[in-house]
């Protein structure tokens, strides 16, 4: 069975076939150069000593700077070619990556941490790029370098040229020996690299917390804890290659050492010409780079190698959610928003606690929605359901009577604007954050948005208003300007159904309360909101409240509030908290 890996690597290379074509046709022609320049330098010693001309000389010195000019020409071209493969595999790989990566579900993203992922998507793929380019380019000129140097030497004199030939098994064998050592190293370097790379990327992240709770000297400390094991690593692997590329350079130059014992004795017997002696050595010296290159290029290799199976198993990881050939399209025009949930069941991968527990309800298109619990009884779970964010089973969900598994993935997604908790905002500026979903739309369609967000009136006093950059996650703005600029780009979609997962946590209760009854009065529109400030949920058409995965009541303010249960003790807290406040 062919190495998986292998196939991997052609697969990689078949889209560039005619520039690995040209680029060995290259090498070849390279090679046939190199293997006539030894056999014209005899022929030019042995017609000098029996006839020493100067002008002579100076013809075999142009004729040889020529042939030198033409390899050296030849030898870029098949460069260009062959390391070009590796840089269009490499972009081939990241796009292939990326597109990948944008087709899979959250739930991915939180077992595969971000700082591993980019480091695959850059550092493995550049392992790959080299393997494709210089590892592909050592081994085709070896191949080539001995199967057209061993029969001009062997013509020469085939007991001189097996002297010094007898020699390289030995090689192999210690390249063999070193080769396990030399993958397990530069595996435990790749893994180290993603460790630091995770590490600087959370820390860049969370540098406000980190200064906030004076934890620099322990960030300090963990950075150098990581990094000391990324330089034991990289010293584990770097040792490894110092002690086999000398052995391999040492024991390819006592080939060298045999020619000079055995062939200066041939030459006194009248065996071997002199002519014949400096080819000998100038084939060896040829055979002396591509076979201490060949120690390079099987590193290169076991790092390629490692580096193909770390980034397949993000191209082979397959999406849970998607697509099938049976799904049905639903236009956002068609959709009027009723959603309805069946015995719904959801269980997060690794846990053996339900997250959403037999679910029964239903909301009809138009209505606002409040969700309420304490923290940890499901809310967030649902509404990541409910735009099909999870992996949820069939015939659980509906949306306008349709089972929400079967709705192609682009309608729902249309047909739904979400803001969950993390108010997350790109690094650009205000306007285009609100104006994510369509970059192009009309300058009074964002302001819009903004306003009904209760944001417009402090955008406007910024001093580039809409222009204003808002910095790495919105880090310029306050928590509540980051939660209302979110939910003026989910306005902005003007889908007919919004989901809020505590979007207003970080605005004020009259400000949220305006929020909320600016959204009551846009008809037809079906809202979710899950809160923890109960002052905003009592205009709500239904309250769903949440304990341990279920729905424990349901109904509308008034008629929760009159019957004991955990919504009235919730609304005693609240309304304990407004006095103490």
């Amino acid at each position: 069975m062919a190495n998986p890996r292998l196939k991997k690597l052609i697969s990689y290379l078949k889209p560039h076939m005619s520039s690995l074509y040209g680029g060995i046709s290259a090498l070849l022609v390279v090679n046939i150069i190199g293997v006539y320049i030894p056999l014209l330098i005899r022929n030019i010693f042995e017609d000098l000593q029996n006839n020493f001309e100067f002008n002579v000389l100076i013809r075999y010195v142009i004729v040889l700077l020529v042939l030198a000019c033409i390899m050296w020409g030849i030898r870029m071209l098949s460069r260009v070619l062959i390391f070009g493969i590796g840089r269009q595999v490499e972009f081939g790989l990241k796009q292939r990556i990326f597109e990948h990566l944008l087709k899979l579900e959250p739930d991915y993203f939180s077992t595969n941490t971000s700082g591993d992922l980019i480091n695959r998507a850059t550092s493995d793929v550049d392992n790959i790029r080299r393997l494709v380019g210089f590892a592909i380019l050592s081994l085709i000129n070896t191949v080539f370098a001995y199967a057209l140097t061993l029969p001009a030497m062997l013509s020469i004199n085939v007991k001189l040229s097996l002297m010094a030939l007898a020699i390289y098994p030995l090689m192999l064998i210690t390249v063999q020996l070193f080769s396990d050592k030399l993958r397990k190293a530069q595996l435990d370097v790749q893994e180290k690299l993603s460790d630091i790379s995770e590490l600087v990327q959370e820390d860049m992240s969370g540098i406000s917390l980190i200064k906030i709770y004076a934890q620099e000297d322990n960030e300090r400390k963990a950075f150098a804890e990581k990094n000391e094991r990324l330089l034991k690593a990289n010293l584990t692997l770097a040792q490894t290659r110092n002690l086999l590329f000398p052995i391999i350079g040492g024991i390819a130059n006592i080939s060298l050492l045999i020619l000079l014992w055995f062939g200066t004795s041939d030459i006194e017997k009248g065996i071997l010409t002199v002519g014949d002696l400096i080819a000998l050595i100038l084939y060896v010296e040829r055979l002396v780079f591509p076979t201490a290159l060949l120690g390079f290029t099987i590193t290169t290799y076991q790092r390629g190698e490692v580096s193909i199976d770390r980034v397949e198993s993000i191209i082979e990881a397959k999406p849970k959610i998607k697509n099938t050939s049976t799904t049905i399209f639903l236009p956002i025009e068609k959709v009027q928003g009723e959603i309805k949930a069946v015995n719904l069941t959801y269980c997060y991968p690794n846990s053996k606690n339900k997250a959403l527990d037999n679910l029964n309800f239903s909301i009809k298109a138009g209505q606002m929605v409040a969700i309420v619990g304490l923290v940890g009884s499901g809310k967030s779970t649902l509404a990541n359901a409910i735009p099909h964010l999870l992996n949820i089973s069939s015939e659980q969900l509906f949306l306008d009577g349709i089972d929400i598994t079967n709705i192609n993935l682009n309608d729902v997604r249309k047909a739904i604007a979400y803001v969950p908790q993390e108010s997350f905002l790109f690094s650009t500026t205000i306007k285009n954050n609100i104006a994510y979903s369509d970059p192009l739309g009309e300058t009074s369609d964002i302001e819009f948005a903004a306003q009904q967000a209760q944001i417009h009136s402090e955008i406007i006093n910024f001093p580039k208003q809409y222009e204003t950059l808002v910095g790495e996650r919105g880090i310029s703005l306050s928590g509540g300007q980051r939660q209302r600029s979110s939910l003026a780009r989910a306005l902005y979609v003007d889908a007919p159904i919004l989901i809020l997962d505590d979007a207003l946590s970080s605005v004020d209760n009259k400000t949220a309360t305006q929020i909320l009854e600016n959204l009551k009065s846009e008809q037809g529109k079906t809202i979710i909101f899950i809160t923890h400030q109960l002052s905003a949920v009592q205009n709500a058409d239904q309250i769903l409240v949440m304990k341990d995965g279920k729905i424990v009541q349901s109904g509308t303010h008034e008629h929760l509030f009159a019957m004991d249960g955990l919504y009235k003790s919730l609304w005693q807290k609240h309304e304990l908290e407004e006095v103490l406040s």
